[in-house]
């Protein structure tokens, strides 16, 4: 029996984050690849460190490199120039991490062969996924983005600080910063705040209250009018002081912050990182198709709440798998919706969901932080998994 009456919480992390410079840096490599090949593979993990950035992975595509390793013409120095952009439109300009003055290392290289082989389509073969795995995608009615309402917060926070930092508005702050909201939850639904945590790396000499001063008003503008009581416990910069942060403070990786990235815990995760991969990897596209897809239930009206999972093995272009999970809440049947689903999205293989997503594009870097969900389409086909075009074919179901 679910409960109705519960306490839940997500977290955020900043676009400064150490985790979060290293996917930045991954999807900006990604970008660069998809601008020159739309088909271009794409492997890249990043490590941050202190005053150090290191990229390694598969690549492979047109004018980029070829399959002996040898880069085309000026591409390595195109990427190292997209590493130090990245780190400087974060705003890292400190003497432990600075775009300016950081090694960078390049250690890509092509793509094997073998998974070449089974990933590419043939003449008597579609395009088969890049790996094999489970894909999930949530959707919830208990925010306007069809997010938890604990992790859209969090990211909100979050961005907002970031956009009153780089408006020049609040200088005291700098770039690595995590939030955490606590809500009480009644009959299902989100009432109030119970407690609202802010870590953010500041300037030298800012006090603890001094930092508070600064955060506070950014939370309060964030969550609806009345969650935040007299009750509220509020924790910004428990430990006092923050001035050493970023990968200066604490080493980054690309795929670390997985929660972060969907639905804060919510929902199920396959556990593949999405950051740092081309469109082929159904880790990101298939993942992406599944919130899309449970937005749209949700969206349409067809259930308050809506879990999709996918499966798939390396090769193979069909899914082995499709399960919907509706909680209890849902006006149509959960077969319906697991045998009609796919074909709204032409069967759900590799290629099906690029096509119909517009996914061979250099769209990613923006996914990167403060989540890769509950993002208004952007024109240039960003976050068009977002979309909620299939309301009135899903309402026709029902």
């Amino acid at each position: 029996m679910s409960r109705s009456s519960f306490l839940f919480t997500s977290e955020s992390v900043s676009e400064g984050h150490p985790d979060k410079v290293a996917d930045q840096i991954s999807d900006a490599v990604v970008d660069l690849f998809l601008s020159k090949d739309p088909e271009a593979r794409v492997a890249c993990e990043t490590l941050t460190t202190t005053n150090r950035v290191v990229l390694a992975g598969e690549i492979r595509g047109k004018g980029i490199m070829d399959v002996e390793g040898n880069w085309a013409p000026g591409v390595k120095d195109e990427i190292e120039a997209t590493v130090r952009r990245v780190v400087r439109d974060i705003g890292y300009e400190q003497a432990g991490f600075h775009h300016a003055n950081l090694a960078f290392e390049n250690h890509l290289h092509p793509q094997s062969a073998h998974i070449a082989q089974g990933v590419d389509a043939g003449a008597d073969k579609d395009e088969g996924a890049g790996d094999q795995g489970i894909m999930f995608g949530y959707a919830s009615n208990e925010t306007p983005e069809l997010m938890p309402a604990t992790l859209q917060y969090s990211h909100n926070i979050l961005r907002k600080l970031a956009e009153a930092r780089h408006a020049g508005r609040e200088p005291g702050l700098e770039p690595d910063a995590k939030s955490q909201v606590t809500l009480h939850y009644e009959n299902g639904r989100p009432v109030r705040a119970t407690s609202i945590v802010v870590s953010t790396q500041h300037k030298a000499g800012l006090t603890q209250d001094q930092v508070a001063a600064i955060v506070k008003p950014y939370v309060r503008e964030v969550l609806p009018e009345g969650f935040i009581t007299n009750e509220t416990e509020w924790h910004i910069n428990p430990t006092g002081s923050f001035e050493i942060g970023g990968p200066d403070g604490d080493a980054g990786l690309t795929g670390r912050k997985i929660i972060v990235d969907t639905y804060g815990g919510a929902a199920p995760h396959g556990g593949g990182a999405f950051s740092g991969k081309d469109p082929t990897k159904v880790d990101r596209s298939a993942a992406y198709a599944c919130r899309y897809l449970a937005k749209n239930v949700v969206a349409a009206g067809l259930a308050d709440r809506c879990t999709i999972q996918v499966s798939y093995a390396i090769g193979v272009s069909k899914p082995l798998s499709v399960h919907v999970d509706l909680h209890g809440t849902g006006k149509i049947e959960e077969s319906v919706l697991e045998a009609e689903l796919p074909k709204l999205i032409g069967g759900a293989s590799p290629r099906a969901i690029r096509e119909h997503l517009g996914l061979n594009r250099p769209i990613y870097r923006r996914t990167a932080a403060y989540g890769h969900f509950g993002r208004a389409p952007d024109a240039d086909g960003g976050f068009s998994w977002e979309r909620t075009d299939l309301v009135e074919k899903l309402k026709a179901l029902a």
